[in-house]
């Protein structure tokens, strides 16, 4: 497709409008059952539909997963993932330029450019195309989509056009270490496998903060939500729903669902939204009757069986409790560094550092040469999609630099 784009043009198009008709009316093999009363399953039906996999969505019946007839055992986003060879089963036999580790919008922005550019690069994901930016129902501000795209399409078309020029992906897939190996490195993966490469790209973005609440675990994948995508939305029909932060996710949210959900209250730990969220999207919800924001608001406690079933607030006027099976934390995140194993330098807040202050041969090269870092997870980045998908762009020629600059190892990837 890309050494002939005339021919591959027409048939990305098709087989792009094909895979919307089949995702958005639900034709498929995979079929869903009670999503909304057993976390595992919740579990599953996000990973496909944050990933944009079709599957049928049932209601009612005896929780589990089916693929053509045949039920899932225990399932997992990972067993799906691997039936469908999305795991590292048709990984690339020769040797890798580059890991890209998180397909985020930076990411994924840097998989269409290393390709682009010739390098063979394998993007690695533990979760979901899109990062942060893949759970933002709209995205009004971002360049060229004047009526607003969801994270998830817009990272999406990003994923297709970066295999168009043949990066590859494997998801949902951890890298928990990070090692040196001659001239390049390796990283191990969660399950001890072992992948080398010539030049490593840290685009793991954030991991979501979690409230220090009793029982919150619990309601994970119950009624405790981290997105709030169409999956999420369905559980607020005719409900009240909570929605916990003052950022412009939390807003994208609380408009989001209000188009299903009796009544969303946002709950906000300052005394206003000024300072955290952009000037549009506040008047909106000022303006919406179905969202009430409470300012010097925080969650104190939730109750319920296995689902949530209520939620206990803590207001300037004491403590108020509210009927909700809907709750939507989203108060920032921490950076997702860990598994870097001290090679390259952070911040006291744990981003990592890169440019000239470390070092650096390049505005996004780190203290150790090989490794990058591009969008939220690097330190001083400004935190929004536009700029994400910039910094992963213009990041690939530093790093076909520094692949070109010394001779090939022997990198084979390890089984």
């Amino acid at each position: 497709m890309s050494d002939v784009p005339e021919i591959g043009d027409h048939i990305l198009t098709v087989f792009a409008a094909r895979r919307r008709r089949i995702f958005e009316s639900g034709d498929s093999s995979i079929i869903v059952t009670g999503a909304e009363h057993d976390a595992a399953v919740a579990r599953v039906a996000s990973f496909l539909n944050r990933n944009r996999l079709p599957f049928r969505d049932v209601a009612e019946g005896t929780p589990g997963v089916t693929i053509n007839a045949v039920a899932i055992a225990d399932p997992t986003p990972r067993k799906v993932a691997r039936h469908f060879g999305l795991d590292l089963k048709a990984r690339p036999a020769e040797a890798l330029d580059l890991i890209i580790v998180g397909a985020g919008p930076a990411g994924v922005a840097a998989a269409v450019y290393a390709g682009s550019e010739g390098l063979r690069a394998l993007v690695v994901e533990d979760n979901a195309i899109g990062g942060q930016a893949g759970t933002s129902s709209r995205i009004e501000n971002y360049m060229g989509f004047p009526t607003g795209i969801s994270g998830a399409d817009l990272v999406f078309r990003g994923q297709v056009q970066a295999m168009k020029f043949g990066t590859c992906f494997a998801m949902p897939r951890r890298v928990e270490g990070l090692t040196r190996r001659d001239d390049g490195f390796c990283v191990t993966l969660d399950d001890g496998e072992e992948l080398c490469t010539r030049a490593v790209l840290v685009a793991t973005g954030v991991q979501y903060r979690r409230l220090p609440i009793d029982r919150l675990a619990s309601f994970e994948g119950a009624g405790v939500n981290y997105a709030a995508t169409e999956m999420e939305a369905r559980f607020c029909h005719n409900t009240e729903a909570i929605v916990v932060g003052g950022g412009n996710s939390a807003g994208q949210a609380a408009m989001y669902l209000s188009r299903v959900a009796r009544k969303v209250h946002v709950l906000v730990r300052g005394s206003g939204l000024a300072e955290t969220m952009s000037a549009y999207l506040r008047g909106r919800l000022e303006a919406d009757p179905r969202i009430e924001i409470h300012t010097g608001s925080q969650l104190c406690g939730l109750d319920g069986g296995d689902h949530l079933e209520r939620v206990t607030v803590r207001g300037r006027d004491g403590e108020w409790s509210v009927g909700c099976r809907a709750l939507f934390i989203m108060i920032g995140a921490a950076p997702n560094t860990e598994w870097l194993s001290g090679l390259v330098e952070l911040d006291r807040a744990g981003f990592v550092r890169t440019g000239r202050e470390v070092g650096g041969a390049s505005s996004y090269a780190t203290s150790c040469p090989g490794i990058f870092a591009v969008g939220d997870v690097r330190s001083g980045s400004v935190k929004r999609v536009a700029s994400s998908v910039g910094e992963g762009s213009v990041v690939v020629s530093a790093i076909w630099s520094h692949v070109n600059a010394a001779p090939p190892a022997d990198t084979g990837i390890g089984g």
